[in-house]
Parts: structure tokens; C-alpha cells; sequence
């Protein structure tokens, strides 16, 4: 079974960015929805890049 998780890779990792320069700037609520919106798609992007050279013959 081989699971895709480059999404769930991406927002993980869009979060720990997001809290990091929240707590720098102590503005974390703001940074946090950034980070998820970032990771998302940075994850959305690698899934489909990772889609796309499956499919090539």
C-alpha cells in the first residue's frame, strides 16, 4: 500500500514555520493560518508534481 501524504507533509510543515515566526513576531494567530495556507500549497504542488511523473509512459 503506498500512501501519498505530501499534503499533510506540506501543511505539517507549514505549521512549524508558521508558529516559529509567530512567536518571533508574537503575532501567532496570524502566522499559524499563514503557515497552513502556505504548507497546503507547497503540499498540493509536490503531490501533483509527484502525480505527474507516474503518469508520464
Amino acid at each position: 500500500m503506498n500512501k501519498d501524504n505530501s499534503l499533510a507533509k506540506g501543511i505539517a510543515f507549514g505549521i512549524a514555520i508558521g508558529v516559529a515566526i509567530g512567536i518571533a513576531t508574537d503575532n501567532l494567530a496570524i502566522w499559524i493560518g499563514v503557515g497552513v495556507a502556505l504548507g497546503a500549497g507547497f503540499g498540493n504542488v509536490l503531490k501533483n508534481k509527484r502525480n505527474d511523473k507516474n503518469d508520464k509512459f
